[in-house]
This record gives C-alpha cells, sequence and structure tokens, in this order.
C-alpha cells in the first residue's frame, strides 16, 4: 500500500520505541516523523507494525547510521540492497546517511567516525553517493557529523567539503546545526561562516539536538534539551535558507512525548517565521562523480584509526594524521563510544545475563566479547549472535555454568521479535483432519519458535526477572534439567516452559517429521502424555505455522 502523499513540511521528531503507544493512541500533532533505517530492515514485528500504522498519518523520512559511506574499505553492499529493500517499502518522502566512516575490511566499528576532508575522501564520497543514489533510484541527503578530532591532511572545511559534494554529486544536504555547534567548541571553527559557505538551495532538512559539555569536549549526545546557543545558531540558519523541514533529536535520557513536542513546539514558531526561500531540489551530478576513486591513502589512514580504537591494552598512541595537542585525549572518547555500544547493544539483547553479573561485570563482559568477536554487520541487532559461546569458553563466568544457557534463551527471544510474521494454523483446519491424516502430517514451526534444552533451571530463572506473576520467585535448585520454547503468537516474543515429551514433539516436528512421529517421541518420554493439553497451548501460540503438502 501506498502512503498518503505527504511533503515534509515543518518540524518533526524522530519515532522512538518508548512513544510508540504514545503515538498509536494520541496521533500527537507533528509535521513528520523520522525513523532510523537499521531499526525496520526486517520488515515484520512490533516495530513494522507501528511504522506500517502511523506511516498512513505521518510524512516518513529515513535516516541511516549503518552505510559508512565514507569507509575506504568495508562499505557494505549488502547493507545497502536491505536499505534499498527498505524504502521500496516505506516510500519515505526523504533519505538521509552521514558525512563519515564505519567499517574497514569487513569489520564494522558501528560509529559515526571523522572522516580527512580532502580530494581523496571527496573524490571517494562522490562515487559513494553516485552509488547510493543510483541503487535508491531517488537522490538522498548527507548529514554534517560531529567529531572529536581533525586531520592533518584536512584541504578544506567541513562546510566547503559539503558544498562540492552536492555540487559534484547531486544529493542535498542534512545540516545538523547542533552539530555545527559542537564542532565550534571543540575545534575553534566558526559555525557562521560554516553556515555561509552551503548555499541556500543546497539543504533539505535541518537537525536540532541537545548535547553534554565534558571536560574533554563537548558530546553530541542526543539527550538534552536544545542549547539556547543552538537555537540562537538556527535562527540564522532560518535566515539564511528558509523554512526548512526541521528534526528535534532525542536518543538518549528519552523523556515524555509531551517533551519532545514542547521542543518541536518551540522550532516551530521559529520557522513559522519564515518564508520557504529556496526549496531543496536535486542538482544534476557531475560525469566525474562515478569515476572509480582510488582511497588506498584513505584506507591506510581508516585502518590505524580503527588499529588504534581496538587496541585491548587502550595503550596505542592515535594515528600520526591527527591535528591538534587534544588528539590524544579526544581520541579515548571514540574508545569509550566503541565499547558503549558493544555494552548498550548487548544490554539490550540479554537483560537477565546483565542482572544476574550486575552492571560492571556486564561491561566487561561487553568489552571482552566485542573484541574477540568483532562486528561484521552494520546492524547492530545481529552484533550478539555468539555471546552464548562466548560465555562458555571465558573462564571468569565459570562460577555461574547456567549464564551461557540464559543467554541462548535470550538470544532467540531477540531473535523472535525481528522474526518474519507468519499466522498460526487455524484449529478449524486440524478438525478437518481424520486421525490418519493428521498422523501423516507435516507441520512447519512459526519463524519465531525456538527450542531450549538445558541442564539448568533456565526459565524458571528468567521468569523470576519478569514483571508480573512469578517475578522475584527464583528456583530453589538451579541444577535440574529444563525445557522451554520461545513464541511469538503475535507482537511480543514469549518463553513458555516445557516438558521433556512436548519438547520432543516439537523437536521431532521442526524437524521435519510427521506430527504421527511427533505423538511417538513424547510418548516415549511420558506414557500420559496430554496430547489435548499441548496441541490447544500450541494453537492459542501460533506454534504450527503451516502444514505442509505431502
Amino acid at each position: 500500500m501506498r502512503p498518503p502523499d505527504h511533503a515534509l513540511a515543518g518540524v518533526g521528531v524522530g519515532l522512538r520505541a518508548a512513544h510508540y503507544r504514545d503515538f498509536l493512541e494520541r496521533r500527537p500533532r507533528v509535521g513528520w516523523l523520522e525513523v532510523h533505517t537499521e531499526n525496520y530492515l526486517q520488515p515484520s514485528g512490533w516495530d513494522w507494525h507501528v511504522l506500517q500504522t502511523l506511516r498512513q498519518d505521518y510524512a516518513v523520512s529515513l535516516h541511516g547510521v549503518g552505510l559508512g559511506l565514507g569507509s575506504a574499505r568495508g562499505f557494505s553492499e549488502q547493507h545497502l540492497q536491505r536499505v534499498q529493500a527498505l524504502v521500496a517499502r516505506v516510500e519515505p518522502v526523504l533519505v538521509s546517511e552521514h558525512l563519515c566512516w564505519g567499517a574497514v575490511a569487513g569489520q564494522q566499528l558501528n560509529d559515526l567516525l571523522p572522516l580527512a576532508l580532502n580530494e581523496a575522501a571527496l573524490d571517494l564520497l562522490c562515487a559513494r553517493v553516485a552509488r547510493v543514489q543510483d541503487a535508491l533510484q531517488r537522490p538522498i541527503l548527507l548529514e554534517n557529523v560531529s567529531t572529536y578530532v581533525r586531520f592533518a591532511d584536512d584541504a578544506m572545511s567541513e562546510a566547503q567539503f559539503l558544498a562540492e559534494l552536492a555540487r559534484r554529486s547531486g544529493c542535498g544536504l542534512l545540516l545538523d546545526i547542533n552539530n555545527l555547534y559542537v564542532n565550534q567548541c571543540n575545534h575553534g571553527e566558526d559555525a557562521l561562516a560554516a553556515l555561509l559557505a552551503i548555499a541556500p538551495g543546497s539543504v533539505g532538512e535541518l537537525h536540532l539536538a541537545g548535547h553534554r559539555v565534558t571536560p574533554q569536549a563537548v558530546i553530541d549526545h542526543h539527550g538534552a534539551p536544545v542549547a539556547e546557543a543552538v537555537w540562537t545558531l538556527y535562527g540564522v540558519a532560518l535566515r539564511r535558507f528558509g523554512a526548512v523541514p526541521t528534526l528535534v533529536e532525542w536518543d538518549t535520557e528519552l523523556p515524555g512525548l509531551d517533551v519532545l513536542l514542547g521542543e518541536a513546539d518551540k522550532a516551530q514558531v521559529m520557522l513559522a517565521r519564515h518564508a520557504q526561500q529556496a526549496p531543496w531540489r536535486a542538482m544534476r551530478a557531475l560525469p566525474s562523480c562515478s569515476a572509480p576513486a582510488s582511497p588506498d591513502a584513505l584506507a591506510a589512514g581508516q585502518q590505524a584509526f580503527a588499529a588504534a580504537l581496538l587496541d585491548a591494552g587502550q595503550g596505542a598512541a592515535p594515528p600520526p594524521s591527527f591535528a591538534g595537542e587534544a588528539a590524544l585525549e579526544r581520541f579515548s572518547l571514540y574508545r569509550g563510544n566503541l565499547a558503549a555500544t558493544w555494552r548498550r547493544t548487548l544490554a539490550h539483547a540479554y537483560p537477565v545475563v546483565l542482572a544476574l553479573v550486575g552492571e560492571d561485570f556486564f561491561a566487561g563482559l561487553a568489552r571482552a566479547y566485542g573484541r574477540q568477536y568483532r562486528s561484521d554487520s552494520a546492524d547492530l541487532n545481529q552484533f550478539g549472535a555468539r555471546f552464548g559461546d562466548f560465555l562458555a569458553a571465558f573462564p571468569p563466568v565459570d562460577a555461574l555454568p547456567y549464564l551461557p544457557d540464559m543467554a541462548r534463551l535470550e538470544w532467540a527471544l531477540h531473535l523472535a521479535h525481528y522474526a518474519p510474521d507468519a499466522q498460526g494454523v487455524p484449529p478449524e483446519a486440524l478438525a478437518a483432519l481424520s486421525p490418519e491424516q493428521l498422523e501423516a502430517r507435516r507441520f512447519a514451526l512459526h519463524p519465531a519458535c525456538a527450542l531450549l534444552a538445558s541442564g539448568w533451571q533456565v526459565h524458571a530463572l528468567w521468569q523470576a526477572h519478569q514483571e508480573g506473576e512469578g517475578q522475584g520467585v527464583f528456583p530453589q535448585q538451579l541444577q535440574v534439567a529444563s525445557h522451554a520454547l520461545v513464541c511469538r503468537p503475535r507482537w511480543k516474543a514469549q518463553a513458555l516452559a516445557l516438558d521433556e515429551a512436548a519438547h520432543a514433539a516439537l523437536l521431532a516436528l521442526q524437524q521435519g517429521q510427521t506430527f504421527g512421529a511427533a505423538l511417538d517421541a513424547a510418548f516415549e518420554r511420558d506414557e500420559a502424555f496430554d496430547l489435548g493439553g499441548h496441541l490447544r497451548q500450541w494453537l492459542a501460540h501460533a506454534v504450527l505455522a503451516d502444514m505442509l503438502p505431502d
């Protein structure tokens, strides 16, 4: 279904999971919604349902953080294909990415890392933008990023780089006003001069956000109201570029939606005073933009940056290509970002493991895991796939032998959240089969389903950490064999306790055996196996997703 023919106008806000219910129930008045591309790559589950519902009432902008267009070695064509498919499904008004790099030779660093501002980088970016725009069949916007370091061989300012990139590639600019201010503070750059270096008509979107002032640097953390200095700079940008669509970003320490909407209202009052003087229109790309680049020197610099970033002892000096006396101190911020990303990503997938070991120990686990199992995908939802195996071979957790299986259960729940949608077999379809036909049938399990067998009371321990019934009721003895089924009847992934017989039956079905063979497996383990009770449970939780042809 095509969304309504919305245009991006006025002030929008980012759609975040904590505010889903507010938007679904209230449909608050706001100009448009921005969503992070990487959160919706899988067209299924709750996140996708919310986006599909809200895009009927709001214009949508896709804002990516994973392409890393400036990565000299490591740009992922596979990720671009996933983004391309998402753009085709969502049909957003705008698509944007960042002026940065984030990968080396198939290894993802999952950060918006600073790009050298020279001709080699410009040639590479022009070629990459051309590749992406060709794949998406539309022009994109590129956003300036906040940085903590600059490079000794920079040949132009970031604003000059952006302006030239837009001229050569035909892309538009997403001008982040907060990032201009942050970089002014961090590098002594002139934010007003940056605005003057960019031509009216080349800016398709503006961003506003909060920042944090630390002794080392000003950090663009998107976790506070917009600062007064940024509001002032925003007013200057509106006078130069006109009433450009504006987003208020707030991604960490997320407040209630009304607080965010209050910031958006403040921006809307300012924006309403200005006409859209020079609306952004995609420029024609110059022929040289598609010429192949030779980014060898750029790749060497990024490889040195990554090697120092991932140094296990954190004692490696930053690459000598950095400019400024504060390079070593500022470079440590990127190391901290990397560790924080690992910790935050794993904590999202493994909240019970976090609760069992505590914050400090979990942060140490995340650092050790991140160095041993380097991220190989721009989609951070895939980062924790090997955490259970890592824990099983990590001596410091030997005193918690049930921890690897807990991690495997939580990863199954994580995958179930993003699994493809499917309908359960309706009861009447089973009722229409004769006993002989039922025994001869094979069934596919729902794509979200996973089976777990453990020598420990993993499900009971997991249940003790959930809200509601059973909360806080810890098993008396942990070293008892247990079985569990992960499923997702509709939107919420669940973990159900199974007995050994039911586990054996579902395992047989998962392996492609007939329903009769699955029953044999169950009755071998329990002669009193309650087929009717278990079948009702499986139907209620959409465990049986399809009857396979003979």
